[in-house]
């Protein structure tokens, strides 16, 4: 009995010494907390990298950016370009055990295109129905030709979720998200942390090597990685460039970074509600002026230390979709003064909201001091970034700096914003010549055809400027030496298939 007894507590305390190695827990710090975890109605760029470890999408986005399946294994469209057909992955369940089949699709689709509370409808306003033409077959059929909707089904559009859970939770799903990606939702707890755990039944299981994944909202970058120093952390996002060299000589830490395809910009209430009642919001001479009077070079340079490039549209530089007859402008203070005088200003008073993150802080700063030398008196509000957002939809400010992680097709970082009824259009600018202009891009397959109407639609926003563009950053991650497979994309995103830690 005795050698049985020490026998049982031998095995016991090894067992207990062997459990540890056999669970790999992996803490990723986020600048800001995510909103609402229903890809309906979610618009967080944090949230997308939740979205990434848990719900799969029809197709997904690779890190050349080319367009790849994931729910979906193949694709075709038809010869007038009005219908798109997909099949999918057969053997997929959602996260509560039902099954990833047509119908579950074709639940999906028509949720994010009627459910009230839903920012998914413009991003697939031309869809005219989706239906089921088998088991594991789906076919949307569009009011018109729209390149564009692949596009958004490799993202929140396309996030294919358990139509159990979603009848049962309505607008309340995030609460309790079922999807089908290779970790499952456990637990969230607002600016705390979100927690997720490998879900057992996943597709592509083999090549899950994380058991648990917490992700925890840490604002401060300077807090981010100290924590990831000293243990707290394994990986952070949006590691401030000034960290960067850093970062590179620390034995223990591996950095990654790629420059991003989306931006970062102003945004001026136009007409959302009455304090759209506001000088640059009422003068299209006013956003002008304000947008001479920031030299975006020096700005990203300085806060930035040349990881980031100035810019004035929603593509950077670089991209191929970038109009050259509208290069970035120079800092120009006389003009900008003299457009202040002529809309009838000596100094012009402004309210602009900003992120509670010492980097956009730092920047906002730096812009607040450059235009006050044109006249205009900015006044700072400070306030976490899904709170500023929220903000931004009820109308409740008159500036606010936000940035937006890009999408692979131009029309994701563009049509949303500033069509009338775009679903991220918190400014509320509407012209119908820039509706007509982006509408005629979506229908077209042909690449010039569509530089062509982008340009155009760029020329009118560039003078009206309800969204005034400040550059591109690059995308730059650290993790700690144990947590290898990690690739960096363009994106943003945080991919955890083939990831390890130890």
């Amino acid at each position: 009995m005795k050698i049985l007894s020490r026998l049982s507590t031998i095995l016991l305390a090894s067992a207990m010494l062997a459990g540890p190695a056999l669970s790999a827990e992996l803490r990723i710090g986020l600048q800001d907390d995510a909103d609402v975890l229903d890809p309906a109605q979610s618009r967080t760029f944090v949230g997308r990298i939740v979205y990434t470890a848990m719900c799969d999408k029809l197709v997904d986005v690779s890190p050349d950016l080319k367009i790849v399946p994931q729910l979906a294994t193949e694709w075709a469209w038809s010869a007038d370009g009005k219908e798109l057909t997909m099949k999918l992955r057969e053997g997929v369940k959602f996260h509560d055990d039902t099954p990833l089949n047509a119908a579950a699709v074709v639940a999906t689709i028509e949720r994010n295109m009627t459910l009230p509370e839903s920012r998914r409808k413009s991003e697939l306003s031309s869809v005219d129905k989706v239906e089921a033409t088998g088991e594991y077959e789906v076919k949307f059929t569009l009011k018109a030709p729209d390149v564009t909707l692949l596009a958004q089904l490799s993202d929140r559009a396309g996030m294919i979720v358990s139509p159990k859970a979603a009848a049962e939770l309505g607008a309340n799903f995030g609460s309790a998200p079922v999807c089908a990606g290779p970790f499952k939702f456990v637990e969230r707890i607002q600016q705390d942390r979100i927690v997720l755990e490998k879900f057992a039944d996943y597709w592509n299981k083999d090549n899950v090597f994380i058991d648990k994944v917490t992700y925890l909202p840490i604002p401060d970058t300077t807090v981010r990685l100290a924590n990831l120093r000293s243990g707290e952390l394994d990986m952070i996002e949006r590691l401030a460039a000034t960290d960067a060299t850093s970062v590179k000589a620390d034995d223990s830490l591996t950095y990654a970074d790629v420059v991003n395809i989306g931006y970062m910009a102003l945004y001026v209430n136009i007409g959302n509600g009455a304090r759209a009642d506001n000088p640059l919001g009422k003068d299209k001479r006013l956003r002008q002026a304000f947008s001479l009077a920031i030299d975006r070079e020096a700005l990203n340079q300085v806060v930035y230390e040349g990881t980031a490039v100035g810019g004035n549209q929603p593509f950077p530089p670089n991209s191929p979709w970038f109009n050259k007859d509208l290069p970035v402008p120079a800092r120009d203070l006389e003009k900008a003064k003299a457009l202040i005088k002529e809309a009838g200003f000596e100094r012009v008073p402004i309210e602009m909201q900003i992120p509670n993150n010492p980097v956009a802080a730092q920047m906002m700063q730096i812009v607040q001091a450059m235009v006050a030398e044109a006249g205009f008196d900015v006044s700072l509000k400070t306030t976490e970034f899904a709170t500023l957002l929220s903000e931004q939809t009820a109308g409740n400010y008159q500036l606010s700096r936000s940035d937006w992680s890009g999408r692979v097709d131009p029309d994701g970082n563009l049509h949303q914003f500033v069509t009338c009824e775009g679903g991220i259009n918190d400014t509320k600018y509407c012209n119908p010549e820039v509706d007509t202009l982006l509408n005629e891009a979506r229908a077209s397959t042909d690449d010039a055809v569509r530089k062509q109407k982008y340009d155009a639609a760029g020329k009118i926003l560039n003078d009206d400027l309800p969204v005034i563009y400040l550059g591109h950053q690059s995308w730059i991650w650290a993790t700690k030496k144990e947590v290898t497979g990690f690739e960096p994309s363009p994106d943003g995103m945080i991919r955890l298939v083939g990831v390890k830690k130890g």
